[in-house]
């Protein structure tokens, strides 16, 4: 392999799936990965530029790309994985559900035809742990500082490894059964086995972070006993208001919120009690998906697998291009239609959809009213809906699942409690150190930023992480990172 030309001679490749008919009759990973010559041969397309978009313009994390795919092409597999470890806690969990956006600011993608980055962190990082490498490291010299972390979620869950391995002690506490958050709930095990999520838990573990679960600060514990145990608290519960669709007949039985069916899912297949008395199930019914992202996406997958007769996903915008538009060129993230692995499984998607009413029988949903959209420019150049005269419509539905994305935190009970500030969105306020309008308080992640992605929260926790230890010691050796920002 001739690195100098391997973008030009080398073909892009990512791992192989299962065949739909197998992979849809479990809910375990499907992918089959690559070789280690496959994955070399990945390694050499990268052209290691003089200006790496896929860091400076991609990555949240500030991972060091070029140069991590570069020691895989030269076989020096145990220094990658060290150099990925340096910027990411859990490489094993973004290789998995990243959406890349390192990918999409290489150069290699001027021509959609990046380097496969996601996938060579991903065989890197499994490798490690085949081969041992990846190990607790406990803190030599501890602090005598105590540090509380609300929420176990992947801003949480960087915070407190980083934090521990300053030397202070963390207790991170969940109201769930188990830590996680929307890793472990709100994921697909066909995405994200949780047997992955437990092996880096034990590292943590072993590190001497410690897990407080099913105790919801507030009712179990008082503010009042963290504020007297603990020298910061740190807030990382997410952002968990769903956005609602409070149309007529949105009281009917089988109209659901996308994240109480997939978590009650994730419990059943983990053999664990779920919150709702009430058991949601996709089995031989008619099921609409509202919502076109990736939360939609994963009700269709999950659908599937449950048996459902039919599975329909329906968007508010506007089917996106194929090709970028003129208005989105690189190394922005590109504005495309994406077909996800669930939408490979099956299903009919939709765009421009609006859902005016659900209709039902005897309390429970048997169908939905809808109307096709037309969006043009409005005055201020952004688009607007119109209703399309004579395009409604009526959908066979037994089960809606509503997917339309998070608005902000929950303000109820923690929040609320702890009379933080919001921000004219719902978030969480912080200053420049990443701390609330409560001194000692801390927030990061989607509770401050809205829902976006896990990267984003791994590198929130991780700047967290760094003002944290600087507010209690003065100082800090802890590496930061870059403000996530949405491409």
């Amino acid at each position: 392999m001739d690195k100098t030309t391997g973008f030009l001679n080398i073909a892009r490749q990512i791992s192989g799936k299962q065949p739909v008919d197998e992979r849809i009759t479990h809910y375990s990973e499907f992918r089959l990965g690559l070789s280690t010559e496959e994955v070399r041969a990945q390694a050499a397309r990268c052209m290691d530029c003089g200006v790496p978009f896929c860091h400076s313009a991609g990555c949240p994390l500030d991972n060091a790309i070029p140069e991590f795919i570069d020691l895989i092409y030269r076989d020096r597999w145990h220094d990658a994985v060290n150099l990925l470890h340096q910027t990411n806690n859990f490489p094993e969990i973004t290789g998995r559900v990243c959406p890349a956006l390192c990918e999409a600011a290489c150069v290699n993608a001027i021509d959609s035809q990046p380097t496969s980055i996601r996938e060579l962190e991903l065989e890197t990082i499994e490798r490690a742990f085949a081969e041992g490498w990846v190990e607790a490291k406990p803190p030599a010299i501890l602090t005598g500082k105590r540090v509380a972390i609300i929420g176990s979620g992947p801003a949480g869950l960087a915070a407190a490894q980083q934090l521990r391995r300053a030397g202070h002690k963390v207790v991170v506490f969940d109201k769930a059964e188990k830590p996680g958050g929307i890793l472990r709930y709100g994921i697909p095990d066909f995405k994200l086995d949780k047997a992955i999520l437990d092996r880096r838990l034990d590292q943590l573990r072993a590190e001497g972070v410690s897990f407080k679960c099913q105790v919801e600060v507030g009712r179990d514990v008082s503010i009042d006993y963290l504020r007297r145990g603990f020298n910061a608290i740190c807030i990382t519960v997410g952002a968990m208001q769903p956005r609602d669709l409070l149309i007529p007949g949105r009281e009917l039985k089988g109209v659901h919120l996308a994240i109480e069916y997939l978590s009650q899912n994730n419990r059943r297949i983990a053999s664990q009690q779920w919150l709702s008395e009430l058991d949601i199930t996709a089995e031989d019914k008619d099921v609409v998906v509202i919502g076109g992202g990736d939360t939609g996406s994963d009700c269709v997958g999950t659908a599937i697998r449950q048996g459902a007769r039919s599975v329909q996903q329906l968007e508010l915008l506007p089917r996106p291009p194929e090709i970028r538009p003129g208005n989105n060129p690189w190394p922005q993230w590109p504005l495309i239609m994406r077909t996800s692995t669930s939408h490979e499984e099956g299903g009919v998607r939709d765009w421009s959809i609006n859902t005016t009413c659900f209709a039902g029988e005897d309390g429970h949903v048997t169908g939905m009213e809808c109307v096709r959209l037309d969006w043009k420019a409005g005055a201020d150049g952004r688009p607007v809906m119109a209703a399309l005269a004579g395009s409604e419509f009526k959908i066979r539905a037994d089960l809606v699942l509503l997917a339309m994305g998070f608005m902000h935190p929950v303000h109820e009970g923690l929040l609320d409690n702890l009379g933080v500030a919001y921000d004219p969105r719902g978030n969480v306020k912080v200053n420049g150190d990443m701390m609330t309008s409560v001194p000692g308080v801390f927030a990061a992640g989607d509770v401050n930023t809205g829902a976006w992605l896990v990267v984003g929260a791994i590198a929130a926790g991780r700047r967290l992480a760094h003002r944290v230890d600087r507010y209690l010691m003065g100082e800090t050796s802890l590496p930061d990172t870059i403000l996530p920002t949405k491409l």
